[in-house]
């Protein structure tokens, strides 16, 4: 039985996560973590990470990237393995995400489920035909409360577009205040934030005459605990190192 303690337990992707587990019998909810602190099922929630009661097998971040630093420390401290499924990351955090999987096992990725990760896969298929030939464009729209923009994973998905081609590419995310032509060697970004949009990415390369799309939709904000509880299961049961969907797809 894996014993999962939630980071962001009171919000609404922590409930949807307790959710996923209560339908499951190879893990359960030991501990939340969230500064609000409301206890709403039978498990206890602490305010900070270092007041958990016990020691869980693997703690999944659904929470805020100031977060970072104290989950960091008590995984690396007590040998806890990490999931981290939360956006708005910069690179000097990123960097201590690396650092912290020559210790622990830590799962990171900017999109929970097998449909983008999918997407991802077949971008980089299109990229790979295509070439340079096509001019690549990525739109990603979610709700009018996100507030990191482009979204984490718009960039996964340019990242991987990019370095099919070489990693030659630049990204531009605004143009309203450049009248230049558009460059052979970028991926425009462009976000959009309204109602209550969970997530839709689409990539479009455009070419002569022909226009390619290949767009994944989020009907409901569950298709990410379902993704991060599997990523938990399977976390608890690795070394340390960097693990991300490709290597739980592979697992399965």
């Amino acid at each position: 039985m894996t014993e999962i303690a939630i980071c962001g337990a009171c919000g609404k992707m922590g409930r949807f996560i307790n959710d996923v587990i209560s339908e499951r019998n190879d893990c359960e909810v030991c501990a939340g973590i969230d500064k609000i602190g409301e206890a709403y099922a039978e498990f206890p929630v602490v305010k900070e990470v270092s007041q958990l009661p016990s020691k869980p097998d693997v703690i999944i971040d659904f929470s805020h990237p100031s977060a970072l630093d104290a989950l960091l420390s008590y995984c690396l401290t007590n040998g806890v393995a990490l999931v981290i499924a939360t956006t708005g990351y910069n690179d000097e955090d990123v960097a201590k995400i690396h650092k912290a999987s020559e210790q622990i096992p830590v799962f990171f990725t900017f999109n929970m489920t097998l449909g983008i990760n999918l997407l991802a896969n077949l971008a980089k298929t299109a990229a790979k035909v295509l070439g340079g030939q096509y001019d690549v464009e990525i739109i990603e729209k979610h709700h009018n409360q996100k507030i990191d923009a482009p979204s984490g994973t718009a960039i996964m998905l340019a990242d991987a577009i990019n370095e099919e081609l070489g990693k030659k590419y630049n990204y531009v995310y605004d143009r309203h205040s450049v009248r230049a032509k558009r460059s052979k060697t970028e991926i425009g970004m462009h976000s959009i934030r309204g109602g209550t949009i969970v997530g839709e990415h689409e990539i479009i390369f455009a070419g002569r005459d022909e226009v390619i799309s290949l767009k994944h939709e989020a009907h409901s904000k569950q298709v990410f605990a379902v993704g991060a509880v599997n990523a938990g299961v399977f976390l608890c049961k690795k070394p340390a190192g960097l693990y991300d969907m490709s290597d739980l797809l592979a697992d399965m």
